[in-house]
């Protein structure tokens, strides 16, 4: 988008996709550029909890995690429009995906499997990745839930070497193709 243009964001956008996408990297940069609330779910539920995601899963395991995950989506989606990056199974529950159909739009941050292991694989902060074969386990996740994320309203093309402003560009130009969703002056 051109430096300067004028925004009116007239819905929620909901940022989905596989752990590494940069959901909420991204989140934040198009939250600034739109001048809205920005909302990390996954640091909503630890506020909530007061421990952390890797806590919550040791504690009262993955069904009691999703279950406070919708509860938390739930009230994030209510008020102004802004923008909202979620874990990277919010959206497999049915539930989330009708909540955030009927309530905001949802974008896909679809990057591939490489840059997904670049981005994570220093990290030890993904429950889900505390496995024998973290890359092999990151693989087997990114194929099982890959036509589920295509059920977003929208995708973006993640690119392994684009900084987060060009990858918020990319953002913008995506939700002002839909001028129910983004308004440009």
């Amino acid at each position: 988008m051109a430096p300067g243009a004028a925004y009116r964001l007239n819905r929620k956008v909901v940022l989905v996709g596989m752990m590494g996408s940069g959901k909420t990297a991204i989140g934040r940069a198009l939250a600034l550029a739109l001048d809205v609330a920005f909302v990390d779910s996954d640091s909503a539920i630890e506020e909530a909890a007061a421990l952390s995601i890797a806590e919550i899963f040791a504690r009262d395991g993955e069904t009691f995690f999703r279950a406070r995950e919708t509860e938390v989506l739930r009230r994030l989606l209510t008020g102004a429009p802004g923008i909202i990056s979620t874990g990277g199974g919010a959206f497999l529950a049915a539930q989330n995906r009708e909540m955030i159909a009927r309530d905001a739009v949802a974008i896909w941050l679809d990057a591939d499997l490489e840059t997904l292991w670049e981005r994570v694989r220093h990290k030890d902060t993904r429950p889900l990745l505390r496995t024998p074969d973290p890359k092999g386990t990151l693989a087997r996740l990114l194929a099982e839930r890959r036509d589920i994320y295509a059920q977003a309203g929208l995708r973006l093309p993640i690119s392994f070497h684009a900084s987060i402003e060009e990858t918020t560009q990319s953002a913008l130009r995506l939700l002002a193709s839909r001028p129910d969703i983004l308004e440009t002056s």
